[in-house]
């Protein structure tokens, strides 16, 4: 199994911080999918910029619990268990 170092919460200081301070709030934890990209918190940052674009942005034109239906669905085709 491959290892990605990541930051711990304990460690996260700044921007990465603050990130994580979202994370909670949104999901009451960070998970791993968050914690990967915590190297590079431009990079975190700018995903969950398009996660709430694409998700739970209240403009899209398709309901919230169908965008949530087709990510779902392509994590399972691509055998992801996030």
């Amino acid at each position: 199994m491959a290892y990605i170092s990541t930051v711990a919460d304990d460690d996260a200081r700044g921007r990465l911080a603050k990130l994580y301070d979202a994370a909670r709030a949104r999901a009451g934890r960070v998970y791993g999918i968050v914690r990967l990209m915590s190297l590079d918190p431009a990079i975190l940052d700018a995903s969950m910029t398009l996660y709430q674009a694409t998700i739970t942005s209240p403009r899209s034109p398709l309901p919230r619990w169908f965008r949530e239906l087709i990510a779902v669905r392509v994590s399972s085709t691509n055998h992801c268990s996030y």
